[in-house]
């Protein structure tokens, strides 16, 4: 086979370029040149540099971004710009505690007499007169009485027992008490009127409608756990007349978890405040809506006990939340006692004479405009505030329907776990909660008795006893040992680190804390009077929102007498 030629190529043809059409080398501008003098760049400047490090410095500083207050007020997101974080920065906050100490709220300060000498006897508890007597499923009798010559809190009022002292000369001389019985029960104080107790304090019953009464301690983190016990209500069925007429009911209870905003004259579960169980059908109840949760055919009758857990998130992650820097993606662990800054706790409140009592009144925090429109939703007049129509939310818009991660209330029932009744309960710090500013009351405080309280409602003749530890009457499993891990526990890593107590221990806490704000108060007090004791009493000075010095000519604040309340029995 013969070898073919290969066909010639023919050739491309060439289009002259002109020289002035070639890419020259750019000349090396100074805007260019490198920053470190070499070999290579013999023509290093140096003061170039230093004039675009003066430049830089000279620049105009960024523009600060709006507060979360007035974002919130707008009606705007929290985080408006994409560019926001989502959790604080680590230098800013830094720098704004360094912010807070320059500007520290300070206690009202209030111009009074010297106290007599009868202020400086301990107070003394409410007095028992008998009302009837009632014999308890296991035949006991509970002798119940009225309770007269107290006060009630009510009418955006809260009221705490106060004695003189003499070694509280700058705080005019008053400090926080306690009364008999001494104790973890049910505060006199604390309940709604016409209610019926016994002298111990852990009976309620009352021949009206629905009442509540709320104990006298308050769980405000970790988990806590308290025991209801029905002694009148629906009857016990019999079982050889499972099919018979059933007996009328001696009552109605409901027992649950309530806030300082929940009302006193309505049941557990009435509003966005409380939790609450309702003793027919076993259903829980939010805001008056009851739902099932018992199984079918299962109530809540005499001699039943009733346990309650409530689980509640540390205060560092909780404050997270309410001022707007919890991230979901971020703020995972939560651990109790983990965070290094205390709370500030202020509270206003001026000592007041009722009868032959002396009493702190502040004024209280009352519901709000956003938990009762949740309640009472209006397909018309809705609010145009920022997150209406949103579900609560740990990020929602507005701090008073911001839930609490990782809270959930459980209920047992004879020392069985019945399951976890409600989950993401609403939370109550500042700015959640709120005073009644129509009264004079400065927001965003919070007085340290904010929280969740053991709370019991009896209906026309229902009557039950609380129990709040330590001895239980059906121990939660490993309650006693100490290693408490809780039958069908849920929750992240902030219930393995949480030991579950019995919510009486916060009796103790609670008096520890009144003693160390008491001191904290009289040294503020001290320092603002240069140092001496007992001077802004001589010299009638009053301490102002703000620490400033008012005068009692232009203020309320000052006062010749302490002021005797009179309240009426409604």
């Amino acid at each position: 086979m013969s070898e073919q030629s290969s066909p010639r190529r023919e050739s491309i043809p060439t289009i002259p370029i002109p020289v002035s059409a070639l890419p020259h080398k750019r000349m090396l501008e100074d805007d260019h040149q490198p920053t470190v003098s070499s070999p290579l760049n013999p023509d290093f400047k140096a003061s170039k540099i230093q004039d675009e490090v003066s430049s830089i410095r000279e620049r105009i500083p960024r523009p600060k971004k709006e507060t979360l207050k007035k974002r919130e007020s707008k009606g705007g997101s929290l985080a408006p710009d994409s560019s926001a974080r989502a959790t604080p920065d680590p230098k800013a906050s830094t720098s704004q505690r360094h912010k807070k100490n320059d500007d520290v709220t300070a206690p009202l300060r209030y111009k009074l007499p010297p106290p007599k000498a009868s202020d400086f006897e301990a107070p003394r508890g409410p007095i028992f007169i008998p009302a009837h007597t009632k014999a308890s499923p296991s035949g006991s009798v509970i002798h119940f009485n009225e309770t007269s010559d107290h006060v009630f809190n009510k009418k955006s009022f809260h009221y705490t027992h106060c004695i003189a002292d003499p070694a509280f000369p700058s705080s005019l001389y008053y400090r926080q008490s306690e009364t008999e019985p001494f104790g973890p029960r049910l505060n006199f104080e604390d309940t709604s009127t016409h209610m019926l107790l016994d002298e111990s304090g852990r009976h309620v019953t009352t021949d009206k409608g629905y009442r509540m009464a709320k104990s006298n301690v308050v769980a405000r983190e970790g988990r806590w756990y308290y025991e209801c016990k029905i002694t009148s209500g629906l009857p016990k069925r019999k079982r050889s007349d499972a099919h018979s007429i059933e007996e009328n009911p001696k009552g109605n209870v409901r027992m649950g978890w309530a806030r300082r905003e929940a009302t006193l004259d309505a049941p557990v579960g009435y509003d966005a405040y409380s939790y609450g169980l309702r003793d027919k059908e076993g259903q829980k109840v939010f805001m008056s809506r009851p739902k099932a949760f018992f199984p079918a055919g299962e109530d809540i009758r005499e001699g039943d006990v009733i346990g309650l857990e409530i689980n509640l998130p540390s205060e560092a992650l909780h404050r997270k939340v309410v001022e707007g820097h919890y991230n979901p993606a971020v703020d995972l662990a939560d651990e109790i006692g983990s965070n290094s800054e205390a709370p500030n706790i202020i509270r206003d409140r001026v000592p007041i004479r009722f009868k032959s009592h002396l009493y702190f009144e502040q004024i209280d925090y009352h519901p709000v405009k956003e938990l009762e429109e949740l309640m009472n939703p209006s397909p018309i007049i809705i609010s145009a505030g920022a997150g209406a129509g949103q579900d609560p939310s740990p990020i929602h818009p507005s701090p008073s329907l911001r839930t609490l991660p990782h809270s959930s209330i459980k209920v047992y029932k004879n020392g069985q776990l019945v399951g976890t009744a409600f989950k993401d309960l609403l939370a109550f710090l500042p700015p959640a909660s709120k005073p009644n500013a129509q009264v004079g009351a400065r927001e965003g405080l919070d007085d340290g008795m904010l929280g969740y309280y053991p709370a019991i409602s009896v209906f026309k003749g229902g009557a039950a006893e609380i129990n709040l530890g330590p001895k239980f009457w059906y121990p939660p499993p490993g309650y006693e040992a100490g290693e408490v891990d809780m039958i069908g526990n849920d929750q992240p890593s902030i219930s393995q680190s949480s030991k579950l107590r019995a919510v009486g221990d916060r009796y103790d806490e609670q008096i520890a804390e009144d003693i160390v704000y008491d001191i904290v108060d009289e040294v503020d007090f001290w320092m603002q009077d240069g140092r001496v004791a007992g001077k802004g009493v001589s010299n009638g000075m009053l301490r102002g929102s703000k620490g400033g010095s008012v005068t009692p000519g232009n203020s309320t604040l000052a006062s010749e007498e302490i002021k005797e309340l009179v309240q009426d029995d409604e």
